[in-house]
């Protein structure tokens, strides 16, 4: 008991103390003794970090410990959050969704989870807290290298905070996994902001294919401002795939990632297109 500020203090008092939130991974790492924290500090009971909220702004507030199956179900996370909603949806297996949490698999990390491609493309931004204060950091910079993120010693993830964008703003999260629930060969988000069949605004974000999600800025300004036509898309899937570094594992090849991806940049955009409408 104690609230936020409890949790801060036991972490600054302990540097081989670790956090349990929702425990999905966590545990799992325990019983294979790939870690062996000093101490673990529950979150469950700080209700302060838990719920779906959105601010006067519009922004859609995430709270650390919301479950991944209350942001699959949330009434806030549609237009362009459509992605972070699809992405939280296509997690494991309804137990891991009712069980774990926002924040916990962020800070995890894992390349071939869902959230940080739909989180990079939504543009969100990480509300981090320490003994010295708050910052924000946005997602395509929280995501460093393999299970790595920017969070040092002390520091706690809070929210995660997911802008407003344009009315008539889409995301989409399209997911290959070999069986339903898996970790992704590859996954690709977007969102894409349409007016008549002009692209007003585009962002993709490819994830599974390399240590960090991976965007391309000069490809997604190259769609901008034009009508999006296959032979773009086709051009903008080879250097998204190009720019990415899959591995060889057990789910699949590298060189198969980078060919999966090219199709799924194409039929991922095309989807958001096709769910945009008319806008005004």
């Amino acid at each position: 008991a104690g609230g936020l500020s409890s949790a801060l203090k036991m972490l600054e008092a302990d540097e081989g103390a670790m956090c349990l939130s929702g425990g999905a991974t966590l545990v799992a790492m325990l019983n294979a003794k790939l870690i062996e924290p000093s101490a673990l500090v529950s979150l469950k009971l700080i209700s302060e970090l838990a719920g779906i909220t959105r601010a006067a702004n519009g922004t859609i507030v995430i709270g650390a410990m919301t479950r991944h199956a209350m942001s699959a179900s949330s009434d806030f996370l549609v237009g362009s959050n459509s992605g972070v909603r699809e992405a939280a949806s296509k997690i494991a297996n309804p137990t891991v969704r009712n069980m774990g949490t926002m924040g916990g698999s962020i800070s995890f990390a894992d390349p071939g989870a869902d959230y940080p491609p739909a989180l990079v493309a939504a543009n969100a931004e990480i509300e981090i807290v320490s003994p010295a204060g708050s910052k924000r950091i946005e997602a395509s910079e929280f995501f460093v290298d393999w299970y790595t993120t920017v969070l040092t010693v002390g520091e706690l993830i809070v929210a995660v905070r997911v802008p407003a964008m344009p009315i008539g703003s889409v995301g989409v999260y399209h997911k290959l996994a070999r069986v339903s629930g898996d970790f992704g060969i590859a996954s690709v988000a977007v969102v894409l902001s349409m007016l008549g069949e002009i692209c007003q605004y585009i962002r993709i974000t490819i994830g599974g294919c390399g240590p960090t999600p991976v965007s391309l800025p000069e490809v997604e300004s190259a769609l901008a401002g034009q009508s999006i036509e296959d032979d773009s898309l086709h051009t903008a899937g080879k250097h998204l795939a190009n720019a990415c570094d899959p591995v060889d594992d057990v789910r699949a090849s590298a060189e198969y990632r980078r060919v999966v991806v090219q199709r799924m940049v194409v039929r991922a955009v095309k989807e958001a297109r096709s769910r945009c409408g008319n806008t005004e």
